[in-house]
């Protein structure tokens, strides 16, 4: 699909919840044409950044307690966490200044990931 780290049920907590930069979580499943149309965005996404936050990808098929978890109930599913909480998510597939505009309202919300670097990326 992309380049992005992928994450699991073993590994979700520890990336993503752990984490002390914000992480966004694409819910995907290879048989979803909308998944792959977005992945180029996020992966774009996540090379500018980098410095920002961190974008992984999650096979909901392969890993249904989690997606189960977050209620994901279509894909793709983008969600925002923080320091272990979901402070923002999406369902399907939005082009990219749209994704990156809604992304940079959410990152106002998380102390140090917003700021000044969210506006360069509008």
């Amino acid at each position: 699909m992309s380049d992005l780290r992928t994450v699991d049920e073993a590994t979700f907590d520890e990336v993503v919840l752990r984490s002390d930069k914000p992480v966004l979580v694409d819910f995907w499943a290879e048989w979803c044409p909308p998944c792959h149309q977005i992945a180029p965005v996020l992966a774009q996404i996540a090379a500018d950044r980098s410095d920002q936050l961190t974008v992984v990808k999650l096979n909901s098929d392969e890993n249904p307690a989690v997606s189960a978890r977050y209620r994901v109930m279509a894909l793709p599913t983008l969600i925002l966490f923080h320091r272990g909480e979901m402070i923002w998510s999406v369902v399907g597939a939005r082009p990219k200044a749209r994704l990156q505009k809604e992304l940079d309202d959410a990152l106002l919300t998380v102390p140090s990931a917003g700021g000044t670097q969210s506006a360069t990326h509008r």
